[in-house]
């Protein structure tokens, strides 16, 4: 069963399985933070789980599973012995790391109620292919010259971001391989499925609801009449964090029928996802022989370089927040680079066709960097999007619309882009650009910045993220914030889980509403016209999709951060 480890970072009693194995079967390690949250323990959990023969070649360390294991200070070490245990699948292209803030915002809440609960953030088998060495020496300058330079950090080098045709075992890492594998560690942390029936909830963000849906109804034993490892017996209940718990992608269309598709045009801009239009065979035949990609990206914007450049963004937003950016200065300029700076920071079509001003053309602070790629009132991709702050310019620098890839004035396609008004610095070689947090929008200082028409590009009740714990959760986590190399396969699969093979598995349908659930909306997210009435949710007001993750504890208005207030309350039920 899962135990914190001792003081020296040793593992503790129980991280070894009783068979003899060797102790590096199970490690717990210590995960330092600078969170303000003090009295919620962090540790980096890996089981060494094989992957079955018919995966074929792949490299030894993805044979383990991990997660990251959050508890109270003051509560049990031993996970058995907590009052619930809360395990949340990632959704698309997100790892462990971006439960971060929620995790330790849930712990803390129910802690206060006098309830000692643990938030397990899975981590996926995909996962293994990243390389977060640099990041992880905690340093901006020595994580680029990891990356880009060829410098050492802790004795290795950097071999080069994988490539499809070198990660041909992902066309085996689908939806059974990503169901069994939650089953496998449960079971493992876990033995007794009593407890995992009487303690474990079971839940997800965005794809993750879907994934917790299919597990739910999934049978593991291949028997359908013996019940006890069904996936729905394996949870107390269900938490829904932007998404619905279920086995199907049309779920999330919910009240808006537009029939764009949750992942073609509301997750993930159009061509991310292969539209084959093929059965399930020849898609997995395509993936085999590398005719479709294993893992999902586009040629910019998203990708594994540009997904390793926004931590690396995190890691300078965190260690120098108001410092002026030289982040961009010191990496190469390559055509993924550029032309995703250029997709990102263009103020109009004009100026993203000619390539002038670059974002290398304005002076800004590393946390104004952060927020122009992740912020729902700049970054373009509605599903990349976070409430935190807006710019700044204390020295005078213009603030103007930014009208691309859609203007301000038409909202194209509100899944893909947003809703919020974008705005953008306007004065190249100028001032320097700063970032007013989320909690300064609408302080007695805030010149409040406005679009054309004059409306105010934001307010205080639009922000709801910290920049500063936005950007700890990408630097700070050894499970990071984003998953790089997303196998192709598993959306596929979902996508086609209505063929023979795969609905044979999903064996208890009604394992669906064999336990509580809890949803949670984000009010402004891609989800808002998307999850059907009947699944009464819980609407958090500003919040866009990423904000369900990363909220502050406390919220403009002096209010508690209202997820993690109900999450935990959920979880005190009986």
């Amino acid at each position: 069963m899962a135990t914190a480890p001792a003081a020296d970072g040793t593992p503790g009693k129980g991280t070894t399985a009783d068979s003899g194995t060797a102790a590096a079967s199970r490690t717990e390690t210590p995960v330092a933070s600078t969170s303000p949250l003090t009295d919620v323990v962090e540790t980096q959990v890996s089981l060494r789980v094989p992957l079955p023969a018919s995966v074929g070649a792949h490299p030894e360390h993805c044979d383990r599973l991990s997660y990251l294991r959050y508890r109270s200070a003051s509560g049990p070490s031993d996970s058995s012995s907590a009052d619930r245990i809360l395990v949340a699948q990632p959704g698309i292209l997100e790892g462990a790391g971006a439960f971060d803030s929620v995790a330790r915002n849930t712990v803390r809440a129910a802690a206060g109620q006098g309830r000692h609960i643990e938030f397990w953030a899975l981590d996926r088998r995909s996962n293994c292919l990243e390389d977060n060495t640099g990041i992880a020496s905690g340093d901006t300058a020595k994580a680029v010259d990891y990356y880009y330079g060829g410098a050492a950090v802790d004795g290795r080098t950097f071999d080069g971001f994988v490539t499809s045709d070198q990660a041909g075992w992902l066309s085996e890492i689908g939806l059974e391989q990503t169901v069994r594998d939650q089953y496998d560690l449960l079971a493992a942390e876990l033995p007794d499925q009593r407890l995992r029936k009487e303690k474990v909830l079971c839940g997800g963000h965005s794809l993750g609801g879907v994934l917790t849906g299919v597990f739910a109804t999934w049978d593991f034993d291949g028997n359908p009449v013996t019940k006890a490892d069904a996936g729905f017996n394996q949870c107390a209940g269900y938490f829904a964090l932007d998404t619905t718990i279920s086995t199907s992608l049309d779920d999330l269309q919910g009240n808006s029928g537009d029939g764009d598709g949750f992942l073609n045009g509301t997750l993930l801009p159009k061509g991310t996802v292969p539209d084959t239009g093929l059965g399930l065979a020849a898609v997995r035949a395509g993936l085999r022989t590398g005719i479709l990609p294993r893992f999902l990206g586009l040629p910019v914007v998203l990708n594994p370089e540009t997904m390793n450049l926004l931590a690396i963004g995190g890691l300078a937003a965190r260690n120098a927040p108001d410092a002026e950016s030289t982040l961009l200065d010191t990496v190469p300029r390559n055509t993924n680079l550029d032309v995703t700076a250029r997709t990102l920071f263009s103020k109009d079509a004009g100026v993203f066709l000619s390539g002038k001003p670059t974002i290398r053309d304005f002076r800004l602070t590393n946390a104004a960097v952060l927020g122009a790629f992740m912020d729902d009132n700049s970054a373009p991709l509605a599903f990349l999007q976070t409430s935190v702050g807006l710019f700044d310019s204390p020295g005078g620098g213009r603030i103007t619309d930014k009208e691309f890839p859609v203007s301000n004035d038409v909202q194209g396609s509100p899944a893909l882009f947003g809703t919020e008004l974008k705005a953008i610095p306007d004065q190249p070689d100028g001032p320097l650009y700063t970032w007013r947090n989320f909690d300064r929008v609408g302080a007695p200082d805030d010149p409040v910045h406005r679009s054309k028409d004059g409306t105010p590009f934001t307010t205080a009740a639009k922000e709801v993220t910290d920049v500063r714990e936005l950007a700890r959760s990408f630097a700070e986590q050894p499970l990071d914030f984003t998953e790089d190399y997303f196998p192709t396969r598993l959306v596929t699969d979902i996508q086609l889980i209505d063929d023979p093979q795969l609905a044979r598995k999903l064996v208890h349908p009604a394992g669906l509403t064999a336990n509580p659930k809890v949803t949670f909306l984000a009010g402004d997210g891609i989800l808002a016209d998307h999850v059907p009435a009947d699944e009464n949710p819980v609407v958090l007001p500003g919040y866009q999709h990423l904000d369900v993750l990363t909220a502050a504890p406390t919220q403009n208005g002096g209010g508690r951060e209202q997820i993690s207030v109900r999450l935990s309350a959920f979880a005190a039920k009986p």
